[in-house]
């Protein structure tokens, strides 16, 4: 804990769940030094807006955005200085992609070079039920050193609304990152 924040990749695919994509926006804001850049799938944005009713570029905390389909995105190569990607949410086809290190958009080939480089990708994966294909494909991806944490906020901490339980599985997406959140509650704490 307690490294330098640096820069991490923010990727949005077209599962439900973009109420998770929120929070972790917001906590991110007060986590000093931290600077996000982001690319949506296609069916990412159409999700976003049903979901929130914006665009991708109307999110706040995302200083730079790129193109699903830009192959020569600095995201794109194992020289860039992303310290870490998360996915959230993260579509089934996404995660079967990553899982079988298929790079058909630059969401896919980020995942790929983040994993290449042994940085952190952590996979908010979003279904229910899960299939064995999904199960099969969650394993490959965190043999291959992704991240699996699916939305699953705990309830112990006593979240007030929906909005606050976002926030609270923000800052375990930020612990598998190693990024300590400023007034961040713990259990027994």
């Amino acid at each position: 804990m307690n490294r330098p924040s640096g820069k991490i990749l923010v990727a949005l695919t077209g599962a439900s769940g973009m109420l998770y994509l929120r929070g972790f926006l917001e906590v991110c804001a007060g986590v000093p030094d931290l600077e996000l850049h982001g690319i949506s799938s296609a069916a990412g944005v159409k999700v976003l807006r049903l979901e929130e009713g914006v665009a991708p570029a109307q999110l706040t905390g995302i200083s730079r955005w790129f193109a699903a389909d830009d192959f020569t995105a600095p995201p794109a190569s194992g020289s860039s200085d992303y310290r870490a990607m998360v996915i959230l949410p993260c579509s089934m086809g996404t995660l079967a992609a990553i899982a079988s290190g298929l790079s058909a958009n630059l969401i896919h080939r980020s995942a790929d070079v983040m994993l290449k480089e042994r940085r952190t990708v952590v996979l908010a994966v979003r279904e229910t039920p899960l299939n064995r294909t999904h199960l099969l494909n969650m394993l490959a991806a965190h043999d291959a050193g992704a991240v699996i944490c699916p939305p699953m906020p705990g309830f112990y901490l006593k979240p007030a609304d929906l909005a606050e339980s976002a926030r609270y599985y923000a800052w375990r997406v930020l612990d598998q990152l190693g990024i300590d959140v400023p007034d961040r509650k713990r259990w027994g704490g």
